[in-house]
């Protein structure tokens, strides 16, 4: 572990001052080294309070620690300080062989793109950013939900550790309120000579606590928190993999019908240029949506996107 990743968790765990004496001599390290760290602590977009004859004080943000990620999950995590997008980083990941799972995480995505190659606004801060490698290597038909499983590990996570009512709009976007706060990307590599699919990326991005939202994303986008989080982002991406890898597929299909934001509401949805008006009525295992629409025909969507008329 680096020397400000050691400085960071001694603030954390303190929530009080401690002099560059006490952590030079705790970590074995020059009073400037502790001064270098803690600036590179603060251009991660920490805040810290330095007061004469007092110290240093963590008073905002938290540190993303891989190799502690790393460890809690069981699986290899590569932390990219400047990336463009942690789904390309896992595609490289698998052009060099790494080992599958894998997770990649980066603090900042500098060409972020959601569904349909849409793209998306990535903070410098206060964000969580990355993508899990998963290689099932199964055949077609036999290829899981993920999207969906990937959705209520997240929400049960969240629930968990916050507490907090957050529902999932059908596909793949968590909401709290009437303000979006995750998205979640699948992609799929698959091979036709032998029918199979070979590789998996699941990107996600959470707005944890982000204060600089651009102007036209202020009315849709929102934050897990709006004051200083109690948890740190560390803490939530070990809860919402361990609920992913931990928890039973037939439980988190439940937790995603349970938790839907679009069941029993009007939506609209384009197919083919024409725009259909329907009720949601219900998501299906697999993760299909079930509609009735006017006039009474049902209709099942297995992809594409919807808008909700009510809320």
């Amino acid at each position: 572990m680096k020397t400000y990743q050691k400085i960071y968790l001694l603030l954390e765990e303190r929530q009080d001052y401690i002099s560059g004496e006490d952590l030079a001599q705790e970590l074995g390290i020059s009073r400037t080294s502790v001064w270098k760290a803690i600036r590179q602590l603060e251009m991660q977009g920490l805040t810290i309070e330095a007061a004469r004859n007092r110290g240093y004080k963590l008073v905002d943000g938290d540190l993303l620690l891989p190799v502690a990620i790393s460890e809690e999950l069981g699986l290899p995590v590569y932390f990219k300080a400047d990336s463009d997008s942690t789904q390309l980083d896992a595609k490289n990941g698998i052009e060099n062989n790494h080992p599958s799972p894998a997770l990649y995480l980066a603090p900042h995505q500098n060409k972020a793109k959601g569904r349909f190659g849409r793209p998306f606004y990535a903070s410098k801060s206060g964000g969580i950013y990355m993508s899990l490698r998963l290689s099932p290597n199964v055949p077609f038909l036999a290829f899981k939900p993920y999207t969906i499983l990937a959705a209520a590990a997240l929400i049960k996570a969240i629930i968990q550790l916050t507490g907090l009512d957050v529902q999932i709009k059908w596909v793949n976007d968590i909401y709290l309120g009437k303000k979006k706060v995750a998205g979640i990307l699948t992609e799929a590599i698959s091979s036709m000579e032998s029918q199979t699919v070979t590789d998996v990326i699941i990107g996600v991005g959470i707005n944890v606590f982000i204060d600089d939202f651009p102007k036209e994303l202020r009315r849709t986008a929102g934050n897990l928190f709006d004051q200083e989080p109690t948890i740190t982002r560390n803490q939530l991406i070990i809860a919402f993999w361990k609920a992913f890898f931990e928890t039973d597929e037939k439980e988190l299909i439940a937790l995603y019908k349970e938790k839907s934001l679009v069941v029993g509401r009007q939506v609209t949805f384009v197919e083919n240029q024409v725009e259909y008006k329907g009720t949601a009525i219900a998501v299906t295992d697999s993760g299909n949506l079930v509609l009735q629409l006017e006039g009474g025909r049902s209709k099942i969507l297995s992809s594409g996107e919807i808008s909700l008329l009510s809320w």
